[in-house]
């Protein structure tokens, strides 16, 4: 392939790098007087790079030898992604003005974060899928400390750097093995490696358990979970917000690639490997969260309980399986985003408040946040016809076509535990002695996306058809001989 061809496959990425190149020296020229311009100029970037992933070439692309590639799966996730980090930025507009952490660098920062997802997903070598992963998590390490001046986010920072660190080495080891055993990182001759010799070696499998440990920090599944309940608290909650989705979209996106296509011919290898973390982690998520007093620490065990779920669809190994992750990660991205929005609004005397006895009688004080924040609860623990239903139902589905039963009986009975602490937030703001009532006013920004959020979450079963079409084109990919 020639560069020109290069170019046109990797438009969308290029055109982010240049644009947090230009708002940057932007940024710097103008100090910080040009924070709110930059804020918007950033959505817009990540807006109009959606319309370029959209308007990419057709079918399977590749780019810089065989390193990069674009097809429908790329294309679905990366357009996932990009709107999570396009509403999160929206999100901490007004509350990063109101805190005094306004910086111009944050747009910036995520900006670069949202690159570094794009090159992880699509990512068709060990070596690209490692420079995607460490410019999203070097980006990621900043944004969670952004606010110098509180110990808990430098606390939340300096954990998630270290752990970070810890995850990058052992991914790095376990590539490295992989290397060594197979000769080559490309993903394309991995895969003919091992179909043409579906007995792969001990030091190939053991360099895939590594991968895989790797790649489960990123998506905060147990046991590489350690990490995820003190960074929700302890970054601020648009911060938070934006952790909640994009990198985890991304992050699975990669991990169900990387196990589908290099080693997809080593199923039988990793299947019980990933059926352990998602067993793992809908337990841990689901019965962890139940004794959570701070409700961003709860939403971080949810979260992990929620890739539990996702992860039932990868160990399934099927098209129907990966269809069934899309379509839950779709769900997940509007149901995360909603929630973190009614958490924004919960501000007393100026100051945010995080305790769930907070919300106490909040459906007598503010009945249209209540209304909203206990519609997202009902969605998160899977109640019919809202989005969260169908995002369990599919992956279940596939756990039971793929023989999987007991990891779908466990999904289903941690379901009914999470179902607990989602209904004890509802208890709290329905039935609860009205507590003194938040701060009027959710803001234009907060209320518009609270608004949004919900039309898309209850009403998800009507536009079901083409997202399950499309999840449908995106999974096969990865099954193509």
């Amino acid at each position: 392939m020639d560069i020109v061809s290069d170019i046109a496959v990797i438009r969308p990425e290029l055109f982010v790098a240049i644009a947090g190149m230009v708002m940057l020296m932007f940024g710097a020229f103008r100090g910080e007087s040009s924070t709110k311009f930059i804020y918007w100029l950033g959505v817009g970037v990540l807006v109009v790079a959606g319309v370029l992933v959209l308007a990419g070439p057709t079918g399977t692309s590749l780019a810089f030898n065989a390193q990069f590639v674009v097809d429908d799966f790329a294309v679905f996730v990366k357009v996932l992604l990009l709107i999570g980090a396009a509403l999160a930025l929206i999100l901490a507009m007004p509350f990063n003005l109101r805190e005094g952490i306004d910086q111009f660098e944050f747009p910036i920062l995520i900006i670069f974060a949202v690159l570094g997802m794009m090159m992880m997903v699509s990512a068709n070598d060990l070596m690209s899928l490692y420079l995607g992963i460490e410019l999203q998590s070097l980006s990621l390490y900043v944004v969670a400390a952004i606010r110098r001046d509180t110990l808990r986010s430098s606390e939340a920072g300096l954990k998630y750097f270290v752990l970070g660190a810890l995850s990058s080495g052992i991914l790095l080891y376990g590539m490295s093995l992989v290397y060594g055993f197979a000769g080559t990182t490309n993903f394309e001759g991995l895969a003919t490696l091992f179909a043409a010799d579906s007995e792969a070696s001990i030091g190939v499998v053991v360099g895939l358990v590594f991968i895989a440990a790797g790649l489960a920090f990123k998506v905060s599944a147990v046991p590489f979970h350690m990490w995820t309940p003190d960074v929700y608290e302890g970054a601020p909650t648009p911060v938070t917000a934006f952790f909640a989705v994009a990198p985890k979209i991304a992050a699975m996106a990669l991990f169900v690639r990387v196990m589908l296509e290099p080693f997809g011919a080593l199923v039988l290898e990793w299947q019980q490997v990933i059926w352990f973390i998602s067993l793992a982690s809908m337990l841990l998520g689901s019965f962890a969260a139940i004794v959570q007093t701070n409700i961003k620490r709860l939403m971080a065990y949810s979260s992990i309980g929620h890739m539990g779920f996702v992860l039932v669809g990868l160990a399934a190994g099927s098209e129907e399986g990966v269809t069934g992750i899309l379509v839950y990660l779709t769900i997940y991205l509007f149901m995360n985003i909603g929630t973190f929005a009614c958490i924004l609004a919960m501000r007393r005397g100026g100051r945010m408040v995080e305790d769930i006895d907070s919300l106490a009688g909040l459906s007598k004080t503010n009945p249209m946040l209540a209304g909203a924040l206990a519609l997202f609860m009902f969605s998160m623990a899977g109640i019919p016809p809202l989005g969260g239903f169908f995002a369990k139902l599919f992956v279940f589905r596939a756990a039971i076509n793929a023989e999987l039963y007991v990891l779908a009986v466990v999904g289903l009975l941690t379901s009914v535990v999470g179902a607990f602490y989602y209904l004890r937030i509802i208890k709290v703001m329905y039935f609860d002695e009205a507590a003194e009532p938040f701060d009027k006013g959710l803001g234009r920004e907060i209320t518009v996306l609270v608004t949004v959020t919900v039309i898309v979450t209850t009403f998800f079963f009507i536009g079901l058809a083409p997202v399950l079409s499309g999840a449908e084109a995106a999974a096969a990919v990865l099954f193509a001989v």
